[in-house]
């Protein structure tokens, strides 16, 4: 028999051993041009997610730049960064199902690199334009991706 899969829920609140600051060797200090790496814990990203308000956005980018610097590390793992805010954004939908309304967070204001928008989210792309424009945040497409129009001017600080 297969073991159940887990719930967005189960999966934000797994501990593992996290958070933690790691050294970096030699190739990786190369690569992200740092000494130390967070690897943060899904509630850090969460907490910081939960905390942006409406007609402001932020970035994986800022979301790693502030983590690191009130963490005392060089840098924060991207890879971590970017599955915990999918975790976050799929828990957070699942805890709104439940009526557990207190724990929502509006993903849809955390966006890729230069204000892309996310198409992972639940409801993909257009689920998260409608709530960006609903908050009076202007989305454009550029080819076949979608991103805040002027971005920067949107950013939270």
């Amino acid at each position: 028999m297969a073991a159940k899969r887990k719930t967005w829920i189960e999966k934000f609140q797994s501990k593992e051993d996290l958070p933690k600051i790691i050294r970096l060797d030699e190739q990786q200090r190369k690569k992200y041009k740092a000494e130390t790496m967070l690897v943060p814990s899904p509630e850090m990203v969460y907490d910081l997610m939960r905390i942006i308000p409406a007609g402001k956005i932020i970035t994986v980018k800022e979301i790693r730049e502030i983590l690191a610097a009130e963490n005392g590390s060089d840098v924060t793992c991207p890879l971590a960064t970017g599955i915990f805010i999918w975790i976050a954004a799929n828990a957070s939908v699942e805890m709104y199902e439940k009526g557990l309304t207190d724990w929502v967070i509006p993903y849809w204001r955390t966006l890729k690199r230069f204000g892309e928008l996310v198409s992972k989210y639940p409801g993909g792309i257009e689920a998260q334009r409608r709530q960006l424009e609903a908050e009076g945040i202007p989305v454009i497409v550029k080819g076949k991706r979608v991103y805040v129009k002027d971005y920067e001017k949107f950013l939270f600080h």
